[in-house]
């Protein structure tokens, strides 16, 4: 760190005669060896040392023999994020989000692949803690590895361990030179360290430790000699704050099976907009004829979902009776109906047949209306996986197909426009019940 009135500014450079590192290593020593060596400064309080996980896994025997990578990959992997080809990104066993979970061919002897450290953060504490007591110096340890990033090309190094650095830097609360307040900035203070000592060590350079000096702030502000500070760790972001969990065609599957038919709302208020981006990917289904045959009545108020639903009880009253049903089973039927009646939004999808072709017999024009039926059924599928993408729940009931007069006459629909069912949707009261599994072969007949 410059003085007062001196421009900012810190030094990084490697540590030149690093050996080849073996499992069982002490690597304490030989990081202490380098650091004293001739030419080279010497460690000293407040210095950030830069090391590659590599040297760190070789040194804990993290060396395995593989014949398949892609098996080594399999037992590192906690969770599929993005698979293209045989390129997988993964959620690995210390929760980091990289390709292949961290498994390196690379560097290590035919036959064996390289895993990452088992505690990254253990690692990086064991480093600094051997450090002081070998050279009586006080110093911060990033443990390093390299990643590719979402948005941009190529890749550097980050921090997945860490001791005595600030991890993080968060600065909301606080002003910039224009005396707005920050309200998102939170700096990742070890990334930008890993990715400077990247700079001096290389990729093929056999230089796997490199030192930072001249931000002894980052190392003070860990809590002293005796606190490491929360460890990089705190860099990976939890699963509830992470917008983008999976890659598109995993996100698109899971999307999928998330559209789960929800019966108990809780009382949120659900927001319009989302409804209405939902809509948008509903009319994107197939249709025939380059038709829109979707239209969408969305009932925001709750006077207009109170008025249809008392019609529309009323009219099911009447058919049960109709059909000779005990006043008792009405009751019981009736109550159904409470899922539409408990949801805080309403929709009602209806369908429109312009732009169907006419034809003199009843086969073609029924596989003609058919046609029209499955397109919004597609839609309406649209329409409830985007809910769901929106952590909104929802349950199509069919109820309006049955009274389509009724509805039409209460929510004063044009006479072409049928009701298709209606759709009620909120925020789910509590999690799904498990589904049981399915699979293809279930539904697959091959000819």
């Amino acid at each position: 760190m410059s003085g007062a009135g001196e421009a900012p500014g810190y030094r990084v450079w490697a540590l030149p005669g690093m050996p080849e590192v073996r499992p069982g290593d002490d690597l304490v020593k030989l990081i202490a060896a380098a650091s004293t060596g001739d030419g080279v400064p010497q460690l000293a309080d407040g210095d950030v040392l830069l090391v590659t996980s590599k040297i760190v896994s070789k040194a804990e025997g993290r060396i395995v023999e593989a014949a398949d990578r892609e098996a080594a990959i399999d037992a590192e992997t906690a969770r599929v994020v993005a698979r293209r080809g045989t390129l997988r990104i993964v959620e690995n066993r210390q929760g980091l989000i990289m390709a292949a979970a961290g498994v390196d061919a690379s560097n290590t002897p035919s036959g064996t692949v390289l895993l990452l450290p088992q505690d990254p953060d253990a690692s990086a504490r064991a480093l600094r803690a051997g450090l002081r007591e070998a050279l009586g110096v006080d110093v911060g340890v990033v443990v390093s590895d390299t990643f590719g990033r979402p948005w941009r090309s190529g890749v550097t190094d980050v921090a997945i361990g860490a001791a005595g650095v600030r991890v993080l830097d968060d600065l909301r609360g606080g002003t910039d030179a224009y005396g707005n307040v920050l309200s998102a900035t939170v700096v990742a203070t070890a990334d930008e360290l890993a990715a400077a000592g990247d700079l001096v060590k290389g990729k093929a350079t056999g230089l796997p430790v490199a030192v930072v000096r001249g931000l002894p702030h980052v190392v003070a502000a860990a809590g002293g000699p005796d606190g490491d500070g929360d460890g990089a760790r705190a860099l990976v972001r939890g699963a509830a704050d992470d917008m983008f969990r999976l890659g598109t065609s995993e996100a698109v599957r899971e999307a999928v099976t998330l559209r789960r038919t929800v019966r108990e709302f809780a009382d949120d208020p659900v927001d319009p907009g989302a409804v209405r981006r939902a809509v948008a990917a509903a009319v994107t289904a197939p249709a025939p004829h380059h038709t829109t045959p979707w239209r969408f009545v969305l009932l925001e108020s709750a006077r207009s979902r109170t008025r249809l639903l008392d019609a529309m009880r009323d009219a099911w009253v009447a058919d049960l009776r109709a059909d000779g049903k005990s006043e008792e089973s009405v009751a019981k039927r009736v109550r159904r109906g409470d899922v539409l009646r408990n949801a805080p939004y309403l929709a009602v999808p209806c369908m429109v047949l312009d732009g169907a072709h006419a034809y003199p017999d009843a086969r073609r024009n029924a596989a003609e209306r058919e046609m029209f039926v499955v397109a919004h059924g597609a839609g309406i599928q649209n329409f409830l996986v985007a809910l769901a993408g929106e952590r909104l729940g929802s349950a199509w009931i069919s109820s309006t197909m049955f009274c389509r007069d009724v509805v039409r006459d209460v929510l004063d629909l044009p006479a072409d426009w049928e009701p298709m069912g209606a759709v009620a949707i909120g925020r789910p009261a509590g999690p799904s019940k498990q589904r049981p599994p399915r699979t293809a072969e279930d539904f697959v007949t091959v000819r």
